[in-house]
């Protein structure tokens, strides 16, 4: 199986969404974020490994802890994917922090500041060329 072919995608959807529904409702970590959210799964061709990118909108010390809770969890998140999914072999999962929302979320920010700047400096410019 190819990286990318459709079989391939295919199995990282049907990961994604057994690991979603797996975390949310089996365990029961103080540590883990309710409000965290699987952004990308990634299976390796030969069914190995598989990367699950985690993000947070609570900030990076609740990403931090909530990747800790879900390691110390694996195995029971791994035992329950085996007998969700029918794969010939079941990845090892590694989650990884995706910080590519706050980043977003500080890039946003720094446009609407700059944008609130560009204004007034256009503000000011054209108010110098009515009054000449």
């Amino acid at each position: 199986m190819k990286k990318g072919s459709i079989k391939n995608n295919r199995i990282n959807g049907e990961v994604m969404r057994a690991l979603s529904v797996i975390i949310r409702d089996g365990v029961k970590d103080p540590r883990i974020d309710p409000m965290f959210s699987i952004t990308k799964v990634e299976v390796t061709p030969d069914l190995q490994f598989c990367k699950v990118h985690i993000s947070t909108l609570s900030g990076a010390d609740s990403l931090d802890r909530t990747i800790e809770g879900l390691k110390r969890a694996e195995g029971y998140i791994r035992r329950e994917l085996a007998h969700t999914v029918n794969l010939r072999k079941t990845p090892e999962l590694q989650f990884v922090p995706d910080r590519s929302i706050e980043y977003a979320i500080e890039m946003s920010k720094k446009i609407d500041e700059l944008m609130k700047t560009e204004g007034q400096v256009g503000e000011d410019f054209h108010g110098s060329e009515e009054e000449s």
